[in-house]
């Protein structure tokens, strides 16, 4: 940790030394010195490595085979290639985006097979809707799937490939609750999806995407070695979820926030934690632990994971602010975000971040 500190405190020299470096209109400045990941172990979370800073509300996340991230900017847009070592490359750029409140470019996801596809998927606020594209970075985007209701806040957004090889995506309710108990809106649910947008074969209802129901704002989406499935959700006033994901479950919002549903057929939460706590969006998975981003609560929280079953979280890297995403690199290595410049959090010089655990 004693380096991770050294770290932050060079980069805020070099941000008090550089100013705001996109105000100039150039590129995000980047600062690293990586260390290697082996090839088995878990992040080390005492070994922080700032690989990449001034990045624009950084939201989704994810990687191409090739180790390199690709992260997208929220209100401009923009998908950066991230490379340790290197500056953030611009390698797209979604047309279309409506950036206001919580929507606007969010999460992306790498098509399983991108290496015959070159397929990338991105959910983002349109005019209209929130919907899904895909795209190769050298061509135009296709719309897969459209018509999720929009809003200020409650627009999910986080999209990941299964290991069923099928799209699972996290919608938010747009801000009415009634949609999330109503089978025929894909608003407040988990929808699975194939490759090519249409509701997955073997889904709760046939012809449906709908895979879960009752949800207020799933931002977190993640899988352990078994295959079992988690999803982590965002409370109104009074508790934060983290959920064990199954086929035609329903996890009861708005009719119950937290646990003490199952007497009325609904699906109570593993985990819960007030939402001055924690405010969860990005979760993964590596080895017997979930790691959960956290807005609102600012840190980092670690959950030990047996068998399907989450035990007591316990609270990790304080001193970051708003937090974002947190994905496992195909390394092993942690990568997490920051979400200081999202119009909610304090920045701090060098915000928004983008930061390396390297797996031991």
């Amino acid at each position: 940790m004693r380096r991770f500190i050294e770290l932050a405190i060079a980069v805020l020299m070099v941000g008090a030394v550089a100013g705001c470096g996109n105000d100039s209109g150039a590129g995000p400045d980047i600062v690293t010195s990586t260390a290697p990941s082996t090839s088995s172990g878990v992040p080390d979370l005492a070994a922080g490595e700032e690989i990449a800073h001034g990045i624009d509300v950084p939201w989704g996340l994810a990687f191409l085979p090739d180790g390199g991230a690709l992260v997208a900017e929220r209100d401009t847009g923009r998908i950066l290639r991230v490379v340790p070592g290197r500056e953030p490359e611009q390698v797209y750029e979604v047309p279309g985006v409506v950036a206001r409140g919580e929507g606007g470019l969010l999460g992306l996801a790498v098509a399983a097979d991108y290496a015959e596809t070159r397929y990338i998927y991105a959910y983002f606020t349109a005019a209209d809707d929130n919907r899904i594209v895909r795209f190769r970075l050298d061509g135009q985007p296709e719309v897969i799937f459209a018509g999720l209701a929009k809003a200020g806040n409650h627009n999910g957004g986080r999209i990941a490939f299964g290991p069923d090889g099928m799209l699972y995506v996290g919608t938010g309710d747009a801000g009415q609750g009634a949609r999330s108990q109503d089978s025929a809106s894909p608003n407040g649910k988990i929808l699975r999806l194939t490759p090519d947008g249409a509701p997955a074969p073997g889904n709760p209802t046939s012809g449906s995407p709908v895979y879960s129901l009752g949800h207020r704002n799933v931002q977190g989406l993640a899988w352990d070695r078994a295959g079992r499935f988690f999803a982590a959700e965002f409370g109104q006033n009074t508790f934060d979820e983290i959920n064990l994901i199954e086929p035609g479950r329903n996890y009861g919002w708005p009719i119950v926030e937290g646990k003490g549903g199952t007497d009325r057929g609904f699906t109570d939460p593993q985990v819960i934690w007030k939402p001055s706590e924690a405010s969860p969006s990005g979760i993964a998975i590596s080895g017997d632990t979930l790691y959960v981003a956290a807005l609102r609560g600012e840190q980092l929280w670690t959950v030990p994971l047996h068998d399907g079953t989450l035990g007591t979280p316990q609270t990790q890297l304080p001193d970051l602010g708003r937090l974002r995403t947190v994905t496992i690199a195909p390394d092993g290595a942690l990568w997490l975000t920051t979400s200081n410049t999202d119009g909610r959090g304090d920045v701090r010089a060098g915000d928004d971040r983008i930061i390396r655990f390297p797996a031991r």
